[in-house]
């Protein structure tokens, strides 16, 4: 076991039993066994504990550490492994997918070669299981990028490796109460402000897609919905955001409105980084809300 790791693999989990066995045994078969696994258990009711702890007592070379808290949501998981973790890099890989054999190895060499800290940390593939890149690859050019321009070389996902201390600075993420879909995108966006990241067409993380209801993919709208405090908070962020357009700006203020108009913020416009274009887009914020209130209404009944 290594006690002096450079990077620490975190996975958030609920329920996932079924799945979070492939991302343990894509991590026995890294080809450097140079990071910790940290398993924070989000309130699971199945037995991911069980299947846990029992990896504990083997001697796979590397060391797992498991933290259980109770059910609040995948924001509440990054909290929780931000406020652990100790290694240099961090990298989230989901409980229902799993890492190339050879991807702890390729982030590590890339750090060594390029890594400093003019750089918030690396952007490497995801990968379908069919070894297909989502979204395709990088220009073979573009050596180094902010989050937020990336739609302008790649569309789809990506696996984003931190420098841990950066993510510390910005978490945590607030906890409104009853609200489990504030997405941890906030955080990148947050130290994406301070730094670019490294770009490298190296395939991180194989993804397998589940359809589940608690996914944060899954029901935007009703998302929105539920959690609208946390959008609100998302959508003020990217407004506020001097590096992306204004634009893209703008689309996120009418969303903020909706968020503004569900949560009942009277104080919505003061609190806005762009009141003037807020106040402009306040009419498109009620029909969006209008909307979102139609889908949810529909979904609800068709429950009935």
């Amino acid at each position: 076991m290594n006690k002096d790791s450079i990077i620490t693999v975190f996975t958030c989990t609920y329920n996932r039993a079924n799945t979070i066995g492939r991302t343990y045994e894509s991590l026995c078969r890294q080809t450097s066994k140079n990071f910790k696994w940290l398993v924070v258990d989000d309130g699971s009711t199945d037995n991911t504990r069980d299947l846990v702890e029992g990896w504990r007592k083997i001697e796979n070379g590397f060391e797992i550490q498991y933290a259980y808290k109770e059910n609040g949501g995948l924001h509440t998981g990054y909290n929780k492994a931000i406020e652990l973790m100790d290694t240099e890099l961090c990298v989230c890989i989901d409980s229902d997918d799993w890492m190339p054999d050879d991807a702890v190895e390729k982030i590590l060499s890339v750090w060594k070669d390029r890594g400093s800290d003019k750089y918030a940390g690396i952007i490497g593939l995801d990968c379908s299981e069919k070894g297909l890149p989502i979204g395709g690859l990088f220009p073979e050019d573009l050596k180094t990028a902010h989050i937020v321009h990336l739609p302008k070389w790649h569309q789809g996902d990506v696996k984003m490796v931190h420098r841990t201390e950066l993510l510390k600075k910005v978490a945590p993420m607030e906890v409104f109460p009853g609200e489990k879909f504030f997405n941890p995108i906030y955080l990148f966006i947050k130290v994406d402000m301070m730094l670019p990241m490294l770009i490298v067409n190296d395939v991180f993380c194989i993804v397998d897609y589940q359809d589940a209801n608690n996914s944060m993919s899954k029901n935007i709208v009703y998302q929105y919905y539920q959690s609208p405090n946390s959008f609100k908070e998302l959508r003020r962020l990217h407004m506020g955001n001097p590096i992306e357009s204004y634009k893209y700006r703008l689309r996120h203020a009418v969303h903020y409105v909706s968020s503004c108009i569900m949560t009942k913020d009277e104080r919505w416009l003061k609190k806005s980084p762009m009141p003037l274009a807020t106040l402009l887009v306040a009419p498109l914020g009620y029909m969006l809300y209008l909307h979102i209130k139609r889908v949810v209404s529909h979904k609800n009944n068709s429950y009935k």
